[in-house]
C-alpha cells in the first residue's frame, strides 16, 4: 500500500521527494486513467497555493478534460486556444504569472490567478497536457517547472510499464 508524505525541505527537495513518491504511486501500473487519477491526488495534497491540477488527453482533434482535483473543468480545449491548448500546440511548457493578461486565456475557475502546463509526449506523439492552476499571481516558478516537467517524465514513463 502506498502512503504519501508530507514534504520538507527547500522547494527543489520537495519535488525530488514528490518525484520519488510519485514512481511508488505509479510503479507497476500502466493504465493511463488510474495512473492520472492517483497521479493528480498525489499533487492536489502535496503542493500548497493549488486551486486545480489534472490532465487534459488529446483525442486526435482536441483536448478533453481527464482525471484532477478541483473544481468542475472545461471539457474541451482546442489546439492553439488557452495556456492549455498553446502548450499541447508548441509543445513547450507555459508558465504564466497572471492568466489574464495571457491573451485568449480560457477561465475554467475564476479564482485562477497564475497556471503551468506542461505538455505530454510519448514517442513523440501528444498524448495531452498536465495543467495546475494557482489563486495566487505568479505562483509557479522556475523551480516548479523542473519539478513539473520531471513529475511529467515520470508519469508518461509509468505508461511504457
Amino acid at each position: 500500500m502506498f502512503a504519501a508524505r508530507s514534504l520538507s525541505g527547500t522547494k527543489a527537495e520537495q519535488y525530488a521527494d514528490l518525484a520519488t513518491q510519485a514512481r511508488g504511486l505509479l510503479h507497476g501500473e500502466t493504465d493511463r486513467i488510474a495512473n492520472a487519477a492517483n497521479f493528480a491526488a498525489l499533487v492536489w495534497h502535496a503542493l500548497p497555493a493549488i486551486n486545480w491540477c489534472g490532465f487534459y488527453f488529446f483525442d486526435g482533434r482536441e483536448l478533453v478534460v481527464g482525471p484532477f482535483q478541483g473544481k468542475p473543468a472545461c471539457v474541451r480545449i482546442g489546439l492553439g486556444k488557452g495556456v492549455c491548448g498553446t502548450a499541447a500546440s508548441t509543445g513547450a511548457t507555459q508558465r504564466i504569472d497572471d492568466v489574464h493578461a495571457f491573451p485568449g486565456h480560457i477561465a475554467c475557475d475564476a479564482a485562477s490567478r497564475s497556471e503551468i502546463v506542461v505538455p505530454l509526449f510519448a514517442d513523440g506523439r501528444l498524448l495531452g497536457v498536465w495543467d495546475v492552476d494557482s489563486p495566487q499571481p505568479a505562483r509557479f516558478d522556475a523551480t516548479d517547472q523542473d519539478g513539473m516537467e520531471n513529475l511529467c517524465r515520470i508519469f508518461v514513463e509509468s505508461l511504457r510499464g
